[in-house]
């Protein structure tokens, strides 16, 4: 499975724009890109292991949240998750 890195978080992806990884869900993947590259760790997870509220994760065009099984939701070698943080400001 692929994961797309935005561009804030490449730095800790030593430049990669995307990264393979294993697993058979959107956790096990996940746990795979922060075991390869345990810096995003923490601007992924809360200190409680959480997602952080302000990362949002596409499993191909799907917004995880409202998947029924959420992080659980099984993934297949074709998938792609694309992470986008969220940007907030302005007046």
């Amino acid at each position: 499975m692929k994961i797309h890195i935005p561009t804030p978080l490449r730095q800790y992806t030593k430049g990669q724009q995307t990264v393979t990884v294993g697993g058979t869900s959107i956790t096990d993947a996940l746990q795979d890109l922060t075991t390869n590259y345990p810096e995003l760790r923490n601007h992924l997870y809360t200190g409680e292991g959480k997602l952080r509220s302000f990362v949002n994760i596409y499993l191909n065009d799907d917004d995880i949240r409202y998947l029924p099984e959420k992080e659980a939701t099984k993934t297949g070698d074709d998938d792609e998750l694309t992470i986008i943080p969220s940007i907030a400001g302005g007046n």
